[in-house]
């Protein structure tokens, strides 16, 4: 490595000020380095970070022998810190926009304050009192530069700024943040009084017709090095970056400019000033070009600041404020002149000068005047929308939201001022194609979204409409709007009377086609379909409608009938009652049932064997929404028939999956667990996954809950959902040759895919088959080798322990499936306090420990009358508890966690007495005392907070302590009836806190 590469490594480096233990030597090593980099020809611009280290580290407070806190000492160290921060600054070239964005307020001030000390500015001098004219070039333009950030740092604080949302909450960091925007707030203070002060020097500064100087590393360096330079070249004319007095005056003005537009929120006539400002800046910027300046300004702000000031500015009878369409508009909107400010936005559609935003910005305005009970305004919203939509059409941009919502209820007023806008906005004897284009496309597409065809009529009449659009293309569009709807009818030359359209065949078919979609009548559906067929013989009317869906299994079939009036009525009676049976319209999909049932026993067994299956399950759904919900058995007929369904063996009957799976699902909740398991046929359970499952599932319940004789039956039913979490893995060879590993995660290895199963698990009600499967799931999960927190689960005992290859489960998936059933299972019985801690520690091994909390506390309310009564040991077992203190731990709530270490069965002392002795505790802290029942932890307490010299906090842990039922000589009742009522109230106050 060369030197100079060494060099500039060295310099960049991730550390490049002196932390504590560096040694001198080192120090002034880095400092060399440092210094070399920056005064290379083209460096890398070193990061503006140094400064803040640098900073940081010369205003560390020191330590004095009696261990008192000190000042920074102004020692060698020290001042070089300083320098080194400043010599960074200058290599910026002072750029204040650079700084600002990368420094915090109170390090840029503390940079220059010094810049103003090794200027040799007198602390505690006011510079409003400073003749600048007198002062050296950089002395004079360090004043500037503290002035100016000064009055940028009171506007930029005006400004709204945007939340950073918070991450993890971190003491330290939170303390650090939190005295950093009090000293920024104090600063700010200080600057806000002094903001008078700050604008004279500024002012005195604009008089200044010379060239003045900022230090540059050089000048830093001879300031250093030699003190009596100061008065020898570092104050000559030609010492450090020179900066034009036009450059300094443009920068000034523009910094002035803001500080008055701020101020003219409180003072009107300041906006004057602002205005003077701006437009002496924008002289100088045309005069000077932008490039030229060492100091950047944001163009387009300050053409903002321009057009805001002339419109503020400008005065009722002032004649000059017609000059600009903006001051028109602030006037009208001022003075209540609405009609003008519509005429002004019609004007503008021609010109097209005011911008996009502008316009949705007057119009937003309208419109929340128009909220605030302004009704004489909706007419005005509705017509400065339709200007802005026709300006949107004209500029190729998307119709607006606001116009469509307008147009929802059109009249003739609003087609009328419609097409009086669409005719002022184009010029058509000079108007390009592409906006006639533009135009007609509009229009047409206008004709095309309404219903009402006396509207059609009044627009496609009109002059504006006949230019654009050729004959041709009328008539194009005419057998559209035919086209979408068989009802209108059109004639391609004006009528006197709307009204006097003749009806026709085709509005007759219509009608009767928009009856036929919203009857659900079945013998009306017949009666319009016989009429229908006696008009046209051309047409299929079981397309006529979208929402008519026939599952394809089916849709052969029926669609493979030869008479088209049967074919379309058995497919629409079919399509309408497996829609009344998805939005459980059980009554009507009945009846439509019923008589699809009656036609097709006429010609087709098949067909009639698929209507009964599907009687079946309509059968099934009608009883587990109604008789079923409040727990009443079904019929003896209909368990019958789902028995006979999946027993049945006629050949060739189209089948649909869903059956079969209901009527598993139905035989598993209603416990026919004894048919499942012994008197279900075996080709069945060979060939039919569902009724597979279902068998497994009803012989592991039945032998519940003696976990030896139920083991055989668990094993097999964990082997076939292993098989279908697992993934299956196949070798493809790549371009490169390379053999790559791709999973997929839905296996076609098991009897059927995991959404399959989780859509058929939520089929369940049954308490026990549920806690079954989810147990089975939850085993798997903790199967895991990663795993770091198990999870509980009732049962769980009974599943292997142990899976052959690892690697085939897709845990990621059974994760997601244990939320899932979880979820599923709290909407079916949301009081299973067995279920409520199954999703507690999924919360804790997420590490979402409020929400553990609180599924920890419920789980023990419900099964104790919300803490009336003791919580049987099987729900707070020692392992929740242990939790729940982890929980309360990580929450910062350390009271809690010692009050909950005396809930297991050998108080934790250890980890109570750690969690007292921590001070910043986020619970309530000594008004949880009086929970506290053990003696030790009381006394311990009250040590602690004697050793502290906490009075109160200790008077009440001895109040605590000297309850007489507390007493070590009472009997064993008493003092468990104490810790039973104190569990009690505690246990109370958390579900009060987390709930």
């Amino acid at each position: 490595m060369s030197a100079e590469a060494a060099d500039r490594e060295a310099a960049t480096s991730s550390r490049p000020c002196t932390p504590p233990q560096t040694s001198w030597f080192e120090f002034v090593l880095e400092e060399a380095l440092l210094e070399q980099h920056l005064r290379k020809p083209s460096p890398d611009p070193p990061p503006v970070q140094l400064i803040v280290q640098f900073l940081e580290q010369a205003s560390k407070p020191s330590v004095n022998e009696q261990n008192q806190v000190q000042p920074p000492p102004d020692n060698k160290r020290n001042r070089i810190l300083k320098l080194l921060a400043l010599k960074v600054a200058a290599h910026l070239k002072w750029d204040l926009d650079v700084l600002e964005k990368s420094l915090s307020v109170p390090v840029l001030n503390m940079l220059l304050n010094e810049l103003l000390c090794i200027s040799k500015v007198p602390p505690g001098t006011k510079h409003v009192d400073v003749d600048l004219s007198n002062l050296p070039p950089t002395t004079a333009m360090a004043i500037l530069l503290y002035n100016r950030w000064a009055i940028r740092t009171i506007v930029q604080s005006s400004f709204p700024v945007k939340q950073v949302k918070p991450g993890p909450p971190q003491l330290n960091v939170m303390n650090q943040i939190q005295q950093e925007k009090e000293l920024t707030e104090n600063i700010l203070k200080v600057l806000k009084e002094q903001a008078a002060d700050s604008i004279l020097v500024l002012e005195g500064a604009l008089k200044l017709n010379k060239d003045l100087y900022v230090h540059t590393i050089r000048t830093l360096d001879l300031l250093a090095m030699e003190p009596g330079m100061v008065n020898g070249e570092t104050e000559s004319s030609t010492a450090g970056l020179k900066i034009s007095a036009e450059e300094i005056q443009c920068q000034v003005c523009y910094d002035l400019g803001a500080i008055y537009f701020q101020q003219g929120s409180t003072n009107a006539a300041v906006h004057e000033k602002a205005k003077e400002k701006f437009f002496r800046t924008k002289e100088l910027i045309a005069k000077n070009g932008s490039s030229s300046l060492h100091f950047t300004i944001d163009e387009e702000r300050l053409a903002g600041y321009c057009q805001a000031c002339e419109v503020l500015t400008s005065s009722s009878d002032d004649a000059s404020q017609q000059a600009t369409p903006y001051s028109q508009i602030h006037s009208c909107m001022k003075s209540g002149k609405y009609q003008d400010l519509v005429k002004i936005f019609l004007e503008d559609n021609l010109t097209l000068s005011l911008p996009e935003q502008f316009r949705q910005s007057v119009l937003r305005e309208l419109f929340q005047k128009a909220q605030q009970g302004n009704d004489a305004l909706d007419e005005v919203c509705f017509k400065v929308c339709v200007c802005n939509t026709v300006c949107d059409v004209l500029q190729g941009r998307i119709i607006d939201i606001q116009f469509c919502q307008l147009f929802l209820k059109p009249s003739k007023e609003k087609i009328d001022f419609l097409l009086e806008v669409c005719s002022g906005s184009i010029n058509l004897e000079n108007a390009s194609e592409e906006l006639k284009r533009k135009m007609a496309a509009f229009l047409k597409n206008l004709c095309l979204g309404m219903e009402d065809l006396q509207f059609v009529f009044m627009i496609s009449s009109h002059e504006l409409f006949i230019k654009l659009l050729k004959d041709d293309e009328r008539k194009l569009l005419i057998e559209q709007m035919r086209k979408r709807s068989p009802r209108i009818n059109l004639c391609t030359k004006p009528v006197t009377s709307f009204y006097d359209i003749p009806a026709s065949a085709s509005v007759n078919i219509g009608q009767l086609e928009h009856q036929l979609i919203l009857s659900v009548d079945p013998w009306r559906i017949r009666q319009i379909l016989i009429e229908l067929h006696g008009m046209t013989s051309e047409r299929q009317f079981w397309t006529i409608s979208n929402k008519w869906e026939v599952p394809n299994v089916y849709g052969n079939v029926i669609l493979g009938i030869k008479d088209s009036l049967t074919r379309d009525l058995v497919y629409i009676l079919m399509a309408k009652g497996l829609h009344c049976c998805a939005i459980k319209d059980f009554v009507h999909a009945k009846q439509l049932f019923a008589a699809c049932l009656e036609l097709v026993t006429e010609f087709s067994p098949k067909l009639r064997q698929v209507m009964l299956n599907e009687m079946l399950l309509l059968d099934i759904y009608t009883h587990e929404a109604g008789a079923g919900v409040s727990g009443e058995r079904p019929p003896s007929d209909l368990i019958s028939r789902v028995r006979g369904y999946l027993e049945m063996r006629v050949p060739d009957i189209p089948l649909r999956q869903v059956i079969a799976e209901e009527c598993v699902a139905f035989l598993l909740n209603w416990c026919e667990n004894e048919y499942l398991t012994m008197q279900v046929p075996l080709p069945l359970v060979q060939t039919n996954p569902y009724v597979k499952l279902g068998q497994l599932l009803a012989a592991t319940c039945k032998e519940l809950p003696g976990p030896k004789e139920s083991r055989r039956t668990a094993k097999d039913l964990w082997e076939v959902v292993v098989q279908i979490c697992s993934v299956s893995n196949q070798h493809k060879r790549g371009n490169d040759g390379r053999v790559s590993l791709i999973k997929h995660r839905e296996s076609t290895l098991g009897i059927m895919y995991r959404s399959e199963l989780l859509s058929f698990i939520k089929k369940l009600r049954e308490p026990l088959v549920l806690t079954t499967i989810l147990s089975l799931f939850v085993k798997l999960h903790n199967v895991r080798e990663d795993i770091v927190n198990d999870i509980a689960a009732e049962h769980i005992s009974i599943w292997p322990s142990s899976i052959p290859n690892l690697q085939s489960v897709d845990f990621e998936a059974v994760a997601i499936t244990v939320k899932e059933l979880v979820s599923y299972a709290l909407t079916i019985n949301a009081n299973n306090h067995f279920w409520l801690i199954i999703q507690a520690d999924i919360y804790f091994a997420t590490n979402q420990y409020s929400a553990a909390l609180h599924y920890y506390l419920q789980a023990g309310a419900v099964c104790s009358d919300f803490f009336n009564k003791m919580v049987p040991p099987d729900v707070y077992t020692d392992q929740v508890i242990k939790r729940m203190i982890k929980c309360c731990s990580l929450l910062n709530c350390h009271t809690q966690v010692a009050i909950l270490c005396q809930f297991l069965r050998e108080v934790d002392y250890k980890t109570a007495f750690k969690a007292l002795q921590e001070q910043n505790s986020h619970d309530a802290m000594d008004s949880y005392y009086e929970y506290i029942w053990d003696v030790t932890i009381l006394e311990y307490l009250t040590y602690l907070h004697h050793k502290r010299g906490e009075t109160d906090k200790r008077q009440i842990a001895i109040k605590a302590i000297g309850q007489t039922e507390l007493n070590a000589s009472n009997p064993e009742e008493v003092l468990q009836l104490a810790a039973q009522r104190r569990k009690k109230k505690f246990l109370q106050a958390m579900a009060k806190l987390y709930f």
